[in-house]
């Protein structure tokens, strides 16, 4: 069964992303537990989490069909030590409030070696600080998303991310998201059957579709290998339709959430209901 939903607003409290995710029609949604762009919010009360939990409850979303997406700021493979240890607290507090609210997974970019060390040093001090964040929780797989590969941002090749799990010592608490503009983006050619398929051959044989834990479903504004990282509406941007019609028919991608991060949001109850209709 497919999960589809959209990175829905939680402004007001956690509890209302739920009720944002339903009035959608999605059966899978993704939010940020505290403010993005911030280094420090305000703790959970035990009101909103007693509603976010009530309000899935009610409406029928598991842990499994939630991704929460944590904080922009955060650069788990900061090259400076300062911003690297406030990367790493804030990344633990995003995971704690995960915990607190029952779900199961936090979605993160990789991180950036911002031209200040090696792309290995980079991968090295990423898979430390999961390992880092994962002794110190439970329960919560930290799941790596692909990047474009824009600037230093790191996470834009199969085999990086393979290289940080395999450095990641609790290897049945990391995960991977897949994010389709991305990944054209970054070079993969997911537009044709043929290039989707070898695409994830790669994938598979590279990480291992026991890893994938979410998707972004996004078209792009940006043509394959531009490593620009522009997302579009379904169908409206450079990579056609043939993309989201393999996915939604392959059961390689059941049973996690596959997420909406295009730029319309009053189109995404349109959007959901698309990407339903054409798993038959």
């Amino acid at each position: 069964m497919k999960y589809i939903g959209a990175h829905v607003s939680s402004s007001g409290g956690v509890e209302n992303a739920p009720e944002n995710a339903h009035k959608i029609g999605a059966t899978a949604f993704a939010l940020f537990t505290k403010n993005q762009r911030q280094w420090v919010s305000a703790p959970l009360s035990d009101k909103s989490i007693s509603l976010f939990k009530e309000r899935c409850e009610k409406y029928g979303y598991s842990a499994a069909q939630i991704l929460p997406h944590d904080s922009y700021l955060i650069n788990l493979g900061h090259p400076e030590e300062t911003g690297l240890s406030k990367s790493r607290d804030a990344f633990l507090d995003e995971m704690r409030r995960c915990e607190q609210l029952g779900l199961d997974r936090l979605n993160f970019h990789p991180g950036s070696h911002l031209g200040k060390i090696s792309i290995e040093e980079c991968l090295d001090r990423i898979a430390s600080s999961i390992n880092w964040v994962l002794e110190q929780t439970s329960g919560v797989t930290a799941v790596i998303e692909n990047t474009a590969g824009q600037g230093s941002n790191l996470g834009h090749t199969f085999e990086q991310i393979a290289y940080i799990i395999n450095r990641v010592e609790d290897k049945s608490r990391v995960g991977v998201c897949i994010d389709t503009a991305h990944t054209l983006a970054a070079g993969y050619d997911i537009r044709t059957e043929e290039g989707f398929r070898q695409t994830f051959q790669k994938f598979e044989e590279t990480i291992g579709f026991k890893y994938l834990r979410g998707m972004h479903i996004n078209d792009s504004k940006k043509d394959l290998g531009s490593k620009v990282d522009r997302h579009d509406s379904i169908g409206k941007g450079l990579m056609g339709v043939t993309t989201f019609e393999m996915l939604m028919k392959d059961s390689r991608f059941d049973n996690i959430p596959l997420i909406l991060e295009t730029p319309d949001e009053t189109i995404w109850a349109e959007e959901i209901k698309y990407l339903q209709n054409i798993q038959n």
